[in-house]
């Protein structure tokens, strides 16, 4: 696997678990982690892999710390370099937003010029609408640690195995 790092946005910690969890499942040794209000443009291009990571808030806006993430995101030139999303959300709170902030992250990378994996079937998640949708597809792996916790593993599981082959 080429130098990776997962980048994470999180308020009550719950991203962080995840991003902590994808990491062990990807190993280690070969990804960095690091909170998304502390990343630069010149960090990020020193890495061929970013795995960017938000949980959802309000009307479906990425974490607070993406707000500064993104504008390096964007800034870095992330041509040739590959990336994966995911996200956490609350699927009947919010089930008109759920896990939205992935699609500003996925936004911003498409921009930059970054080849984006990962995409997840909507198929076995429940919600009404999100902007993290495209094409019929999560951008990226969707979680609910509020309602499908018990679901968890599992998706980390099958796409850490999608993903891993082409990181």
């Amino acid at each position: 696997m080429n130098k990776t790092c997962i980048i994470y946005g999180s308020s009550t910690g719950t991203c962080q678990d995840l991003a902590s969890r994808i990491a062990a499942k990807l190993g280690v040794d070969n990804a960095d982690v690091f909170d998304a209000g502390s990343i630069s443009a010149e960090q990020l291009e020193g890495y061929q892999n970013l795995v960017l990571g938000t949980s959802t808030w309000g009307a479906g806006e990425m974490q607070d710390d993406w707000y500064d993430g993104v504008k390096a995101v964007k800034a870095a030139n992330l041509n040739g370099k590959t990336v994966a999303i995911f996200g956490c959300g609350d699927s009947e709170g919010y089930s008109d937003t759920f896990c939205g902030g992935m699609g500003e992250l996925y936004n911003a990378a498409k921009e930059a010029g970054a080849k984006i994996i990962g995409q997840v079937s909507t198929d076995g998640y429940t919600y009404d609408d999100s902007e993290a949708v495209v094409d019929g597809q999560f951008v990226g792996l969707a979680l609910d640690e509020v309602n499908e916790d018990d679901k968890t593993d599992e998706r980390i599981d099958a796409w850490v195995a999608a993903i891993k082959p082409e990181l």
